[in-house]
């Protein structure tokens, strides 16, 4: 098979864009309230509170989608989320002393919080797993497991000293769209599209480094660059995506692995997939947890996971001869 030939068909993210902007489309339409066609664009609802929420969701799922094929190739493991560095459990920290300090209801007071403690978590991180300009992957992959468990086990014991802000933290922590802003998708939006373009860019390099480091070196690429690159954007993405909307799990595990199985392993078509998979999961996903229980609301991160979870097993029993 030429080279040629691995790349993104055309034809399948012209599918792919068109099925977006459809499911965008209803989901801007259905909620604790539904609106036609013709009334949607004469809603305040739909300019306030719809529109900036789906646009969100996209945002996110595309930038979990492809932080986690990006994750799986460096650390040359199918089975790598997002997650893996301790950025959730950073957010989830840097989120319940906001809540507890009461900033809920200031301007992103929260998902400052959760903003600075997410990337002070991969920073320390990534100090203990580097050895000079080095940076050894499996002790990264260690020492976030290692931080991860400690966080949430600080998160627990703050939630038991205040019982009363429990719920708050609990929810957060589940993942939730509801209170997303104009103000968000402006923060999210650059974000996002630079390092997106930077993933994509690499894509190449991300092929090279499934063989392994030395492999990759031979053909030259330069891995620890390469790996701190890749490291620095889609950490940014994740951070910035739960500091916006909490933990939504699943998304960055189940799509690129989904997407790899039907698609093959080139990242040149990964990547791309998994980034408009990635957004049409979330919004999906987002849609029902508005509607399954109206006028309440389902947190996504559960809806995820029990839709992500047994697509992922089906694909896993499907495919089980290729592993």
């Amino acid at each position: 098979m030429t080279p040629h030939s691995q790349k993104a068909n055309p034809w399948v993210i012209l599918l792919l864009s068109i099925l977006l902007l459809v499911i965008m489309a209803g989901s801007c339409m259905l909620g604790a309230i539904d609106f036609s066609i013709s009334e949607i664009f004469h809603s305040p609802i739909f300019w306030q509170l719809r529109l900036p929420r789906v646009l969100m969701g996209a945002m996110v799922g595309a930038c979990l989608a492809v932080s986690g094929a990006a994750y799986q190739s460096i650390f040359r493991n199918p089975l790598t989320d997002p997650y893996v560095l301790g950025v959730s459990s950073g957010a989830s920290l840097g989120a319940a002393i906001a809540i507890l300090l009461g900033l809920e209801a200031l301007l992103w007071g929260v998902g400052a919080f959760a903003l600075a403690t997410a990337l002070l978590t991969v920073v320390l991180i990534y100090r203990i797993a580097s050895i000079g300009n080095r940076m050894h992957t499996t002790t990264l992959l260690l020492t976030g497991v290692c931080l991860t468990l400690l966080i949430s086990a600080v998160i627990s014991f703050l939630m038991v000293l205040n019982q009363e802000k429990m719920d708050s933290i609990i929810f957060w922590t589940m993942g939730s769209f509801g209170s997303a802003s104009w103000f968000d998708v402006g923060l999210m939006a650059p974000v996002a599209a630079v390092s997106m373009a930077v993933v994509i860019y690499y894509c190449r390099d991300l092929n090279l480094l499934l063989a392994g480091s030395e492999a990759a070196k031979s053909m030259g690429v330069e891995v620890e660059k390469v790996k701190r690159i890749l490291l620095l954007f889609t950490t940014l993405m994740v951070a910035f995506a739960v500091s916006s909307c909490g933990v939504i799990g699943f998304v960055g595990l189940i799509v690129p692995h989904a997407v790899r199985l039907v698609a093959g392993p080139d990242n040149r078509r990964v990547v791309p997939y998994s980034m408009l998979c990635g957004a049409i999961f979330v919004l999906i996903c987002d849609t029902l947890a508005r509607i399954v229980v109206r006028p309440s609301e389902l947190p996504i991160g559960s809806l995820t996971s029990m839709v992500g979870a047994p697509l992922f097993i089906y694909l896993l029993y499907k495919n089980k001869k290729q592993y």
